[in-house]
């Protein structure tokens, strides 16, 4: 008996058809020619590739696998025809059936690819949509923060859209991008919309700089956006620090620099001249001193600022010159409150400073006699009580001579103020503190001697002496209170002690 059918002779249609069914990846063409082994192969490799690559997802399978699966089928197919070559099917029975069964069967797997991938497009899509979301909450989180701890979070967003507009511009997150854009801009300058301009500042440059790395199609309008509201914020921001007295030069000299043309820059050399004005015009009030020291800030802000800009310099520095003016002027307004209040030594130098600075100033006479009566202050603070006039003469001779071997400076202050000089007294020497105890010790009593003496007329009424060596600024000055009357004569005595080192 034999152990099997006789080969089938040969039939290149049916071989054909077996190929065909084993392309659908079932391994029909094994099924139908009873090739048990091939048949569960083809049925275990599909299994495991609908095993990996389902469910679909954005990174899909790798490359390797289908081309596999490929090169597996096409095997199949080879092999199946072979078979199929001499060997009966067992359904259908005619061969064109099986062949036209073949064809429409491949549309099995060829379905399932197309099908592949449009869930695995899908799953990109999905996933591109969730990447910018994610980005959207960067923004709404650095929106909570200060700016210079946000700016981070701001750049990581952006570079999300921006990668979204440029790598994956077909997608569904792509054409959401433009209006993202918006809001990513308006949370960016939230300050300038709650007018805090000086907040502002920093995040509108920050916007200025995204149109080097987003594609301006994607920001439309957007592109010049911060301009305007940044220039609106440097000249608020700066206004505000020229009216509180602090730092608004690095607001205006930017304003300047980058937006010469604005209406906001047009509006810098006039809110500087209104400022000098204010405070000018507050030397005449309660706090003059610090109206000099801002006119002082001032100018010299002007001149830094005028320095930085040809475009306006012109207008700024009559300004700067102007509140130098001012505050020269204002120092004596300073110097009259600070000897009011007693602050003598800082009265005498803003008075000697004021005559220095105003040489043809109607006060400047006064401000030297208030500087006389400020450092005679210094010395006898009773002397400080009333500030010092212009005052001369009077009907009581004071004499006063020099017994010491120093050139010394004479001050004095009360119904009338002024200073003189006498030379040294070549023969007279400094006295021992020790010798200044003795009983019967009087300075100036040697009638051998020839002291320098000047004489002068003062009014009735108290008035304070002090006498010091001109060069030695360490001696400590001599001083003498005298109440003067008419009927009397009147001398004072200079004389120099030392002791231990110490001259007085």
């Amino acid at each position: 008996m034999p152990s099997g059918p006789p080969p089938a002779p040969p039939d290149a249609l049916r071989a054909a058809a077996v190929a065909l069914l084993n392309l659908t990846g079932l391994g029909l063409g094994y099924l139908l020619v009873r090739r048990w082994i091939p048949f569960a192969v083809c049925l275990a490799v599909t299994t495991v590739l609908l095993l990996v690559a389902l469910p679909a997802d954005a990174d899909g399978v790798p490359g390797s696998v289908p081309a596999g699966y490929a090169v597996f089928l096409l095997l199949a197919a080879v092999h199946g025809a072979y078979v199929g070559l001499r060997t009966r099917l067992v359904w259908p029975g005619r061969r064109p059936v099986a062949l036209v069964l073949g064809v429409v069967l491949l549309a099995v797997p060829v379905g399932g690819a197309l099908w592949y991938d449009s869930a695995r497009d899908e799953a990109v899509e999905r996933a591109l949509l969730a990447r910018l979301d994610a980005a959207d909450k960067r923004v709404d989180i650095a929106a909570e923060k200060d700016f210079a701890v946000a700016e981070s979070d701001y750049r990581d967003a952006l570079a999300v859209y921006r990668d979204l507009a440029v790598h994956h511009s077909g997608s569904r997150a792509a054409a959401r991008v433009p209006a993202r854009m918006r809001t990513y801009y308006k949370t960016v300058a939230a300050a300038y919309g709650d007018q805090d301009y000086c907040t502002a500042v920093e995040p509108l440059k920050y916007l200025r700089t995204v149109p080097n790395s987003m594609p301006r199609d994607q920001l439309g309008t957007l592109t010049h956006w911060p301009d305007d509201r940044l220039a609106t914020s440097l000249y608020e921001c700066g206004a505000d620090g020229l009216t509180a007295g602090t730092d608004w030069v690095p607001q205006f000299g930017y304003l300047l620099d980058t937006f010469p043309g604005s209406e906001q820059a047009a509006k810098i050399v006039p809110a500087v001249d209104a400022a000098e004005k204010r405070t000018a015009k507050a030397v005449a009030g309660k706090d003059p001193c610090g109206a000099v020291e801002r006119l002082r800030s001032l100018n010299t802000q002007i001149i830094q600022l005028s320095n930085g800009s040809a475009a306006e310099s012109a207008g700024l520095t009559g300004v700067a010159g102007r509140a130098d003016r001012s505050g020269d002027a204002g120092e004596y307004a300073c110097g009259v409150k600070q000897y009011r209040d007693g602050d003598f030594a800082k009265a005498q130098q803003t008075m000697r400073q004021f005559v220095t600075d105003n040489p043809h100033d109607g006060n400047r006479d006064r401000a030297r006699k208030i500087a006389i009566g400020a450092e005679v202050a210094q010395t006898l603070p009773a002397a400080g009580g009333k500030l010092p006039t212009t005052a001369s003469g009077g009907g009581i001779s004071v004499t006063v001579r020099n017994d010491s071997p120093d050139e010394i400076t004479v001050l004095y202050t009360g119904p009338v103020t002024g200073s003189f000089t006498l030379g040294p007294c070549g023969s007279c020497k400094a006295y021992s503190f020790t010798s200044s105890l003795l009983p019967g010790w009087e300075p100036c009593g040697d009638s051998g001697k020839k002291y320098p003496q000047h004489t002068i007329s003062l009014p009735p009424g108290t008035t304070y002496f002090v006498h010091k060596p001109k060069n030695d600024t360490t001696a400590t000055p001599g001083s003498d209170t005298a109440k003067l009357r008419y009927g009397y004569i009147y001398t004072e005595c200079a004389y120099t002690t030392q002791s231990l080192g110490s001259t007085y």
